[in-house]
């Protein structure tokens, strides 16, 4: 069955892939787009791999790559466990939640290209900043998603645990949690493409490095090639993401879901 929904994810992921690379090349005939300014699959193949400069140039886009990877899972890390602990939290405490569910409401409208500015003033133009923008992006979502989820569960088996002599704890833990698993892997999922564009809004308004700032950086100087290039790879590794992050769901449902 794991194998089976694996492989399911993948074919669909690599059916996108495609439909998304067919797309592109009829958008640049269709319209006759200027090639100083559009660039192709193949020129992004080039620039990668045939070009003289090709591996000058993978490593410019590793070098990037690398910064914003870092940046986007850091942040991803801690807006999950501050999501998660704070869900859990509000599902124990309904007075807390009543209390502070408006007020991270309120947070989430503001927007987040607003708040960085501030953000960047607290805390510095390095990694900190970085992390706390990536899991303010993450943070809200997650914490939504992880109240329902938490609270999705069979209060028939949070009875039957305590009625064992099972405390809070326990029913939370052999209950509840396994409950909130799909709710969690799902903000996993929806919240790893969010984290990367976070982590890409944050070099260009804060840091200055990663490829979100060279992708500035190649819009203001005209490179072309390398912004295409890094577009590209930003989307591959926010659907390799996707889909690792689907195959550990799969594995862990399988053996610690609800229905395990």
């Amino acid at each position: 069955m794991i194998l089976k929904r694996t492989a399911g994810t993948l074919l669909s992921i690599t059916v996108s892939l495609v439909l998304v690379v067919v797309a592109w090349l009829v958008f640049i005939r269709q319209f006759d787009m200027n090639p100083m300014v559009v660039r192709g699959p193949g020129d992004v193949w080039a620039y990668l791999f045939t070009a003289e400069t090709a591996e000058a140039n993978r490593a410019l886009v590793w070098d990037d790559l690398t910064i914003t990877l870092v940046d986007a899972g850091l942040g991803l890390v801690v807006g999950l466990i501050g999501a998660s602990v704070i869900a859990v939290a509000f599902v124990l405490s309904t007075a807390a939640e009543q209390a502070f569910m408006p007020i991270a409401m309120i947070m989430r409208s503001v927007p987040l290209v607003a708040m960085t500015p501030v953000l960047t003033l607290v805390f510095g133009r390095e990694l900190t900043a970085t992390t706390v923008i990536v899991g303010i992006v993450v943070f809200f979502p997650a914490l939504v998603n992880l109240v329902l989820g938490l609270r999705s569960a069979s209060p028939q088996a949070v009875d039957l645990v305590r009625a064992y002599g099972g405390g809070t704890w326990t029913a939370m833990r052999k209950v509840l949690i396994p409950s909130a698993l799909p709710a969690f892997f799902t903000s996993a999922r929806i919240s790893a493409p969010g984290a990367i564009i976070g982590a890409m809004l944050a070099e260009w308004l804060a840091t200055g490095k990663g490829i979100g700032y060279r992708m500035l950086q190649d819009v203001s100087t005209f490179e072309s090639d390398n912004l295409w290039t890094s577009v590209v790879v930003i989307t591959l590794v926010s659907l390799a993401v996707y889909s690792v992050i689907s195959v550990v769901e799969n594995i862990v449902l399988a053996r610690f879901g609800r229905n395990a």
